[in-house]
C-alpha cells in the first residue's frame, strides 16, 4: 500500500467511481466519505475533515452535473453547489498545507465560438454556451482559483479539462442525463418495444468528443504524480463525431436499424473538440476506443439500470 494518502471527493459518481477503482488497483491509500457524513458545501466541516484525515493529495471529482435539460431547469443549483464544493476543497487544502490537487473541469468552460479544436489558451476569450452557462461559470471559477493559488502560494493545483465523459455508473435518466447515456437508454427502449424509430434532441450535425471514464481516471493518477509547468490540461481522444454517428454506433452494438428523427430542441453548442497537443506532449493518451467503451457501458446499463426497474 502506497504511503501517499489521496482524498477522493465524489467517489460515488461515474468518473469518481472509476478513479476509486484505479487508485485501489495501484495500491494508493484512499480516503472517501459519503455525502451524508460530510456535506462538501459546508466550509467549516470540510476544513475539519481535511485537518483530521491529513491527505497528501486531493482529487476533486465531486460536482453537481447533468445534461442540457437539467442545466436549463436548475441553473442556480448548478452554480451555487459547484462553487461551494470546489471553493471549500481548494481553500481547505491550502489551509491544511496540502500542496497537490487534481481539479476536474469541463470542456463547456470554453467560449461558444472558440476556434476548433479548442486550446487551453482560448479560455475566457469569449462567452460559453448559454444552455449550460451556470455550470460553466462555476467550473471556470474553479480553474482560476487553482491558478491563483498556484501563483500566490506556489501550490501544484492542476485542472484537467476532459471532453464529454461516459461509462459505467453514468446517469441514464432521460430528464437529467447527458446525450450519450440518453442515446443508449432510448435505443434500448426502442429495441424492447419493437419501435421502428427514435426521436432525439438537437441536430444530427451537432458534434461531440467522448472520453471513457477509465481514461479520465488514468489521467488523474498520471498527472497527480506530476508537477508540470502548465496547470490547465485538456484531456480527450482528439476526435469527435456527430450525434447521428453515435446513434448509429449504438444501434450497431444493439443490432438495431432504427430511423432517427431530430426535434431541434436543446441543440447546444455545435462543436466541442479539444486540442490535446499539450496532453500528448506531457506523455498521456487515452486508450479506450468507442466500441470497447460502448460494450462496457451497455453491459452496466443492462445489469444495473434496465433489469432493476
Amino acid at each position: 500500500m502506497s504511503k501517499i494518502k489521496v482524498f477522493l471527493a465524489g467517489h460515488n459518481g461515474m468518473v469518481g467511481s472509476a478513479i476509486l477503482n484505479k487508485l485501489k488497483e495501484k495500491n494508493f491509500t484512499v480516503i472517501t466519505v459519503d455525502r451524508k457524513k460530510l456535506d462538501l458545501t459546508d466550509q467549516n466541516n470540510v476544513y475539519k475533515y481535511l485537518k483530521k484525515n491529513k491527505p497528501n493529495k486531493i482529487i476533486i471529482a465531486a460536482a453537481k452535473v447533468g445534461g442540457i435539460k437539467a442545466n436549463i431547469n436548475y441553473p442556480a443549483e448548478f452554480i451555487y453547489q459547484n462553487l461551494a464544493i470546489q471553493n471549500n476543497l481548494i481553500h481547505g487544502a491550502y489551509l491544511n498545507k496540502i500542496n497537490d490537487i487534481i481539479f476536474l473541469g469541463s470542456s463547456c468552460i470554453y467560449p461558444k465560438n472558440a476556434k476548433q479544436p479548442m486550446k487551453e489558451k482560448s479560455l475566457m476569450t469569449g462567452k460559453p454556451e448559454e444552455t449550460n452557462l451556470s455550470y460553466a461559470m462555476a467550473k471556470i471559477a474553479g480553474v482560476f482559483l487553482c491558478q491563483f493559488y498556484n501563483t500566490q502560494y506556489k501550490t501544484n493545483y492542476i485542472s484537467l479539462i476532459p471532453s464529454n465523459a461516459y461509462g459505467p455508473n453514468d446517469d441514464f435518466n432521460l430528464e437529467t442525463s447527458h446525450f450519450y447515456p440518453a442515446l443508449i437508454n432510448k435505443c434500448h427502449l426502442a429495441k424492447v418495444k419493437g419501435q421502428k424509430s427514435i426521436s432525439l434532441l438537437g441536430s444530427p450535425n451537432t458534434r461531440r468528443e467522448l472520453i471513457f471514464s477509465d481514461d479520465i481516471a488514468d489521467a488523474c493518477i498520471y498527472f497527480m504524480n506530476k508537477n508540470p509547468k502548465e496547470k490547465i490540461i485538456n484531456i480527450g481522444p482528439g476526435v469527435d463525431n456527430t450525434i447521428k454517428d453515435y446513434a448509429k454506433l449504438i444501434m450497431k452494438g444493439m443490432k438495431l436499424n432504427l430511423k432517427i428523427k431530430f426535434n431541434g430542441k436543446y441543440s447546444g453548442i455545435k462543436r466541442k473538440l479539444l486540442d490535446v497537443k499539450l496532453m500528448k506532449k506531457l506523455g498521456f493518451k487515452p486508450k479506450t476506443n468507442l466500441k470497447v467503451g460502448f460494450d462496457l457501458t451497455y453491459e452496466y446499463f443492462l445489469k444495473n439500470i434496465y433489469e432493476k426497474k
